[in-house]
């Protein structure tokens, strides 16, 4: 007697959806249960009665984001710069020769990959001065500007409809920030990567201002942060989170710097952990305690070793580390004391 099989439950189901698709032992098969996830939400979306243009936004947000990822996975191991700056700025004007004297001695000098918003302008002149082999573009589409500037080769252009994926793939992807003489969007895009920061909603990373002399963009744009500080409505230390750079060199020494003795951190149970290209001497750990209680919430500054969240996922597991209880709050103090390791040794990162 032949009895019904018993229908599989809608979790079995997408469980054996993914089992078909991801080979046993890829590096997919680790994540199957975020995928699981993902499509457990999709299905959600059509049980909930969604309205048909979120459903898009939701399709058209995750495409975007999975074929940017693509495009970047293979530049993983080179640090990047993303460039900010007007699309208006004319080929001769001096703000468009200085980025893209950045541009070619980031990539020239220290290797360093670019990452522009693919259009006119300052984006142009930095990707002309790094090349097209060092360039990427995170394009958004506009009506009334045309695709990528001719310096960026088509495998290395990301076309966005949404800012907000954009935006995204702009702090993930970057080590670094230089922004150049702009309008609304530059601005935008400044106060933005402070306050991920300053909230702590993104990694510690070098953000630096520039501008040609004699063009004094930047000056207005400091008096008005001391007056946000002044008025209590920023911290006297958040100035410690950007660089108004006097010069190129001034600039790139900003950038470089931050990871002579730095390279990464990473919350472990709950405790920050900063990941160091070089081993520090445990003199200037208890000095750093000292200096820097206020932001540590119990205990003090320690070596630790890797733990087993940054090896479950290789994560550069061969770099010492310290860690702390940091109070998650005091972010221009944390880069003060980033600034203070890499003031203590000399290695090139």
């Amino acid at each position: 007697m032949t009895g019904k099989s018993t229908p599989l439950s809608l979790d079995a189901q997408i469980d054996e959806l993914i089992n078909r698709v991801v080979p046993v032992g890829s590096n997919g098969a680790r994540d199957k249960d975020l995928v699981h996830e993902i499509i457990n939400t999709a299905l959600k979306l059509v049980k909930d009665n969604t309205d048909r243009g979120d459903v898009k936004m939701m399709n058209t947000a995750l495409k975007e984001l999975r074929y940017s990822f693509l495009v970047f996975d293979p530049y993983r191991d080179y640090r990047k710069v993303a460039v900010y700056g007007s699309a208006r700025t004319d080929p001769s004007a001096p703000n468009y020769k200085l980025a893209e004297e950045f541009g070619r001695r980031m990539a020239e000098e220290h290797n360093w990959m670019v990452i522009t918003g693919a259009g006119p302008g300052i984006m142009e002149a930095a990707n002309k001065g790094a090349g097209t082999e060092a360039s990427f573009g995170v394009n958004i589409r506009l009506p009334f500007e045309g695709g990528a500037n001719e310096y960026l080769s088509p495998g290395k252009v990301i076309n966005f409809k949404y800012f907000f994926t954009r935006k995204v793939q702009f702090v993930k992807e970057s080590n670094a920030f230089a922004l150049f003489p702009g309008g609304f969007g530059t601005m935008d895009e400044t106060f933005e990567l402070l306050t991920l920061i300053q909230t702590g909603k993104s990694d510690m990373h070098p953000i630096v201002m520039l501008d040609a002399e004699g063009t004094d963009y930047w000056d207005a744009w400091v008096s008005m942060c001391h007056t946000l500080e002044k008025q209590g409505m920023i911290s006297p230390h958040d100035a410690n989170l950007y660089k108004v750079a006097a010069d190129l060199d001034e600039a790139i020494n900003e950038i470089i710097g931050f990871f002579r003795i730095y390279h990464s951190q990473r919350y472990v149970n709950g405790k920050l952990v900063l990941r160091l290209n070089s081993e520090i001497p445990d003199d200037l750990v208890t000095s750093l305690s000292s200096e820097y209680a206020d932001i540590i919430g119990s205990g003090a500054i320690t070596k630790v070793g890797t733990s087993q969240a940054e090896i479950d996922t290789d994560d550069v597991v061969d770099l010492p580390r310290i860690s702390f209880d940091f109070n998650r709050r005091s972010f221009g103090r944390l880069r003060a004391l980033i600034d203070d390791l890499n003031a203590s040794g000399s290695d090139t990162p």
